[in-house]
């Protein structure tokens, strides 16, 4: 499982013309299922989510998590994170689970991130044509891989 994490003032998603997931302060997350991804890596993934130390302190420190600001978050399903670029220059998505696989996975990464921050994540829509806006705060962007927790 890869995600990318925002740190935003604001985000939100369209579907079709629809608002189907917006914040406030939080966190926009990108995230991506490979083949073989389990619940541990979810469970992994959520926790080290909420608990990142990314948002500013009164000495404009990084040194406050998502749930420590009251931050909201954002959750958009993207296969594209997957990508291997090795070979030419038409992007590889062998490593990306397959949608009958990979949705079951988004929708219990985005229970899980509910229980762990506390409160309802906002969400796009699986495998939709989604138009995701963000105000990047700082910018602050962070890339996580359970494969390889550096």
């Amino acid at each position: 499982m890869r995600t990318v994490l925002q740190r935003v003032l604001e985000a939100s998603v369209m579907v079709e013309g629809v608002c189907t997931g917006k914040v406030g302060q939080g966190l926009l997350v990108l995230a991506g299922f490979e083949l073989g991804d389990t619940e541990e890596e979810l469970l992994w993934m959520a926790r080290k989510i909420v608990q990142q130390r990314i948002f500013s302190d009164a000495q404009g420190k990084m040194n406050l998590s998502v749930m420590d600001v009251s931050g909201e978050i954002l959750v958009i399903s993207q296969f594209t994170l997957l990508a291997s670029t090795r070979k030419g220059n038409r992007p590889s998505f062998v490593r990306s689970a397959p949608p009958e696989e990979s949705q079951p996975l988004y929708e219990r990464f985005v229970s899980v991130l509910s229980e762990e921050l506390g409160s309802q994540v906002q969400t796009g829509c699986f495998g939709a044509d989604m138009k995701v806006q963000l105000c990047n705060d700082g910018p602050v962007t962070i890339y996580m891989d359970t494969r390889n927790k550096e």
